[in-house]
């Protein structure tokens, strides 16, 4: 089958220097920049907004513009009309949290990268038939860390595995240093007990989470070129 599902904003590419993904699920647009005001200042770089708030097509160019480093996208897409909305706001990728190949086609045309949440072997052996380079593992947790490399014997070359759903920050660099996932994503326990965003300690945890996961993939880089 023909590619429909290739990579127009090099998200891979990206992941692959920084291998973490902030899913944010905020209440209030408020809220919702504060906490990627405080990802951007330790230096994290891929940032999901679920898409869910009315008020997400207001938020998004404010916070383009307070936190430019910082690239945006959308979560829990499962329909045409949201991808529209999606690429109408000038994201540039988007996940969904199922397996739903026709999606796929309409991100193709409208330049976004789509990336579809597979469970099951017969989703990942799919997911990679129709061309997709990348994956969500979702729900991660309910699977553990030795699933993705179970696959790899009966199923041969596998996709880009980004784990999400129910992950610890504690837990989440055991992932990547294992090659349990080439990616991780971490929702609201990110900021899970912390409705002060000030907190010094939290900014310390993010931060070190951002060094150890760059430090990772430095070290990998450095061994395949060696």
């Amino acid at each position: 089958m023909a590619d429909p599902a290739p990579d127009p904003v090099g998200l891979a590419s990206g992941l692959a220097r920084q291998p973490l993904l902030a899913v944010l699920r905020p209440q209030d647009p408020q809220r919702a920049l504060a906490e990627v005001d405080v990802l951007h200042a330790v230096g994290w770089r891929h940032v999901e907004l679920a898409w869910t708030a009315p008020w997400l097509t207001t938020l998004i160019p404010v916070v383009r513009e307070r936190c430019p480093q910082v690239r945006l996208g959308a979560a829990g897409v499962t329909t045409a009309r949201q991808l529209g909305q999606v690429a109408a706001a000038g994201l540039s990728y988007a996940f969904m949290p199922i397996w739903q190949p026709e999606l796929l086609l309409r991100a193709r045309d409208l330049g976004i990268t789509l990336v579809p949440g597979v469970f099951t072997p017969t989703e990942i052996y799919q997911a990679r038939c129709h061309g997709c380079a990348m994956v969500k593992l979702f729900p991660a947790a309910a699977l553990g860390p030795h699933y993705w490399s179970q696959l790899r014997g009966p199923l041969g070359p596998l996709p880009f595995c980004i784990a999400a759903g129910g992950l610890e920050p504690e837990t989440a660099l055991q992932w990547l240093q294992t090659g349990a996932a080439d990616a991780v994503a971490l929702g609201q326990k990110l900021f899970s007990g912390h409705l002060c965003l000030d907190d010094p300690a939290l900014r310390q945890r993010l931060m070190d989470l951002v060094t150890a996961a760059n430090g990772l993939r430095a070290g990998s880089r450095q061994r395949a070129s060696s």
